[in-house]
């Protein structure tokens, strides 16, 4: 079938709106009419070049659709759909053990620009994490899709997929926050926002915003933030400040090594700091090793928020629709598909925090 994608050819070039060939899904695999998809900084990174992929790419990994063919029983025509970013094979060491982020098939197929199955079905044009958002279909791995009620908007439902499961997986499990934790989360971006909501639906004591746009701290106040200070320099003074020495947990999400520095810096003897941002393959990172030792700090990553998408996507609408963590609150704007770069411009200015791109 010919469907109308986003592709980018070259680094650092604008995405090309252009007509593809799409070929029909293979066993295990969905073919998904896709209706929303959100505008990341992880795609930015792949247009910019900081996180190379194989070219050209069908960009767009945070999605939500309806399944319009199913290869696989798990699914159903008809059935509404999260798509997420890592095809977890369900056999592989890290998936047997519980860690479905980090495994080894699905890595290695979106290192490739393939599909978990393997090959791809945009014929030349490689896949972005399994997904290809940025489409009016998609063709993915069963893997890759979790149920979700058919209720829920598809431009709140997409949110899951990424920035929720991202941010508030990596406050609720990485992080472990709990009732009255002092906390600090570094980048207020969709990812960094749904961190905070979630660190709110925790019961955190001291919950600080820092970003370096005024608009981004406001926005976080007016969503349960007792504090938001500035991003730069003096970042780190006024978290120990408010804190009393330091909060006990800390999230960066900006995929800075410089401001991650600062966040471990900012987290107090005993805490934890969770980074879930993607430098630079090239960024290194340099803090004082005794703190480890002296300090009993913990430094940890967390990728896909250390969730299970298919227990923690549904639980995770749970909690919106009761209210508690109101994602909803995150749209900054909605766009056709052929106004995706203006979208990539603002998240680049750092004005927008989770834009969306509804197809229909």
């Amino acid at each position: 079938m010919k469907v109308r994608s986003a592709v980018l050819a070259q680094t650092g070039r604008p995405l090309d709106v252009r007509e593809l060939t799409l070929d029909p899904p293979g066993e295990g695999e969905l073919l998904v009419r896709i209706e929303a998809a959100g505008l990341c900084h992880s795609d930015l990174s792949v247009i910019d070049g900081s996180r190379p992929r194989p070219l050209p790419m069908a960009l767009g990994h945070e999605a939500a659709g309806v399944v319009a063919a199913s290869r696989s029983p798990e699914f159903a025509d008809g059935d509404h759909v999260v798509l997420t970013f890592v095809p977890a094979c369900g056999a592989c060491p890290p998936c047997v053990s519980g860690r479905p982020a980090l495994c080894v098939p699905g890595a290695a197929a979106n290192r490739a620009g393939s599909l978990l199955g393997g090959g791809r079905r945009l014929g030349e044009v490689f896949h972005h994490l399994g997904v290809s958002a940025f489409s009016e279909y998609a063709v993915v791995s069963a893997r890759s899709a979790v149920k979700v009620p058919a209720g829920l908007p598809f431009e709140v439902a997409a949110l899951f997929g990424c920035a929720v499961l991202t941010g508030a997986g990596a406050a609720l499990h990485a992080a472990g926050i709990g009732p009255r934790d002092s906390v600090a989360v570094f980048g207020l971006g969709g990812v960094g926002l749904s961190a905070l909501l979630a660190a709110k639906a925790a019961g955190a004591g001291t919950l600080i915003a820092v970003d370096v746009v005024e608009g981004k701290r406001d926005l976080a106040l007016a969503l349960g933030a007792t504090h938001a200070v500035p991003g730069g320099e003096h970042a780190v003074e006024h978290v120990r400040d408010l804190t009393g020495g330091g909060a006990v947990k800390v999230v960066d999400t900006t995929g800075v090594a410089p401001v991650l520095a600062q966040a471990y810096a900012a987290t107090a003897p005993g805490g934890v700091t969770v980074t879930v941002g993607l430098p630079a393959p090239g960024a290194g990172l340099t803090i004082p090793a005794l703190s480890l030792v002296a300090e009993e700090k913990t430094l940890r990553g967390s990728y896909l928020g250390s969730c299970v998408p298919r227990r923690d996507v549904p639980r995770f609408i749970g909690m919106y629709t009761s209210g508690v963590l109101p994602v909803d609150r995150l749209l900054s704007g909605r766009l056709r598909l052929d106004q995706v770069n203006e979208g990539f411009d603002r998240l680049r200015s750092g004005q927008a925090v989770r834009q969306v791109v509804l197809m229909r």
